[in-house]
């Protein structure tokens, strides 16, 4: 932390956050990973960019979350989506870099980008 303004900064969007997760239960949630293995990996950034392509997008039907160990620690960082009335899709071995094309193709348009699935991995 640098200035007061950038601590606010912060503080503003942290509460953007919390206002999206108590509106409703129709919503998209992204999780990333975020146990030891997860934030050795580079979840981290993997979660800040998540949270700055759906702030930058004012996505509002977007909840984006962390959780502790989602058990295969050889794919992290790893991300789950879960759009209601569908199954999970879950992201592994993510990078900020891959964030902007999840958010675009799946978040915004419903197609999920199978180059990045745990499917295609295995």
């Amino acid at each position: 932390m640098k200035s007061l303004a950038e601590l606010r900064a912060i503080r503003e969007r942290m509460e953007k956050q919390i206002d999206l997760r108590e509106s409703s239960d129709d919503r998209i949630r992204v999780v990333v990973g975020m146990a030891t293995c997860g934030i050795a990996a580079g979840a981290r950034p993997v979660l800040n960019a998540f949270l700055e392509e759906v702030n930058k997008r004012e996505l509002k039907n977007v909840t984006v979350s962390q959780t502790g160990c989602i058990g295969v620690c050889r794919l992290e960082p790893i991300v789950e989506v879960y759009v209601p009335g569908q199954e999970k899709v879950t992201y592994v071995k993510m990078t900020p870099d891959k964030v902007a094309s999840i958010v675009s193709e799946h978040l915004v348009n419903g197609r999920v980008v199978e180059e990045y699935t745990i499917g295609a991995a295995e």
